[in-house]
């Protein structure tokens, strides 16, 4: 492969739109083209990102070495196979797949042919990520909450595959350990999936995990908490700052046997940006694959997990006859 990447869209969404400007500013990346089955839409995003509509996938495929799938998550699986079958790497939108069945399938075929499976879990190219890996490594609890106003924009999926799996991805590279158990509640509220979820993450290791998420709050609240052998870390995503409490960082607490606090900020990063500059690198490069199809499987399994534990939950409920069965 020469040293230029040519990159197509596919879906000129909301996300497509994005991946489509970004793509012009990353060396060695290049713009081929943008599908979608909505042709206005896509002129629109072409027109804007200065480069051709593709009247087809195949035609689009034709005309890069590489695609992002950002169509709505039913589509995701049936599109990244087509692509690394045609021999294109792949940038697929979060969830990875529909099930894990066809996530396993795109393991294994990104593995068979050695092309690019990338994830768009955007957490992992962040400052936030960043700040909070190179201090917590041994965590015993944490609790996450992520939750944002109604927007009609990602209610083909639940709130869990939608925002939940941002912090599931996060906490799974947090904790190097296998998932023992999950509990959780959920209700659909204002679309035809969960729009509300709460889980409590049990870990083999014995860290717990509790998560929050909603897409019908009103206000956009992004927090972490963590707790670990390391000390105690607060993070505010919104407000771009952490501060922890250990016994190598920071100042000196007096009176506290030796323990120390640190209050770090940082800018706001273009996770995108990142996310693409490291799929060149992985594609022309060989650098390995920050989020590989290996860790989208593994986040949609805690996410199917997660919702497997609300239905779990919602059918005690009715059993036990405290909310009846629609």
């Amino acid at each position: 492969m020469s040293g230029i990447l040519r990159v197509g869209v596919i879906g000129a969404g909301h996300f497509g739109r994005y991946h489509a400007l970004k793509i012009g500013l990353v060396p060695q990346e290049v713009l081929s083209g943008v599908y979608d089955p909505d042709a206005a839409r896509a002129a629109v995003v072409a027109a804007e990102a200065g480069c051709p509509v593709a009247p087809d996938v195949d035609s689009l495929l034709a005309m890069s070495d590489a695609v992002v799938v950002a169509a709505p998550a039913e589509f995701h699986f049936d599109l990244a196979v087509r692509a690394l079958q045609a021999g294109k790497h792949v940038l697929v939108e979060k969830p990875v797949a529909a099930t894990l069945e066809q996530a396993d399938q795109l393991v294994a075929l990104a593995g068979q042919t050695g092309l690019v499976c990338q994830v768009g879990h955007l957490l992992r190219y962040s400052a936030e990520h960043d700040a909070i890996t190179q201090r917590i490594t041994r965590p015993l609890y944490i609790e996450a909450t992520r939750i944002a106003p109604y927007k009609p924009r990602g209610t083909d999926v639940s709130v869990i595959l939608d925002l939940m799996i941002h912090d599931l991805d996060l906490v799974l590279a947090i904790v190097d350990s296998t998932i023992v158990q999950v509990d959780a509640l959920g209700a659909a509220v204002s679309s035809a999936h969960e729009d509300i979820a709460n889980a409590r993450v049990r870990f083999e290791n014995g860290c717990v995990a509790t998560i929050t998420a909603s897409r019908i709050s009103l206000k956009t609240e992004r927090r972490m908490r963590l707790f670990s052998e390391e000390g105690y870390l607060s993070a505010d995503f919104v407000k771009r700052e952490l501060s922890m409490i250990g016994r190598e960082r920071g100042l000196p607490l007096p009176g506290t046997g030796g323990f120390r606090r640190e209050h770090v900020s940082w800018k706001e990063q273009d996770s995108l940006l990142a996310e693409h500059q490291a799929f060149v690198a992985s594609c022309l490069h060989g650098a390995p694959v920050v989020v590989d199809a290996m860790a989208g499987r593994r986040a949609l399994a805690a996410a199917l997990a997660v919702t497997q534990g609300i239905s779990d939950s919602r059918r005690l409920m009715e059993i036990s006859g405290l909310i009846r069965s629609v």
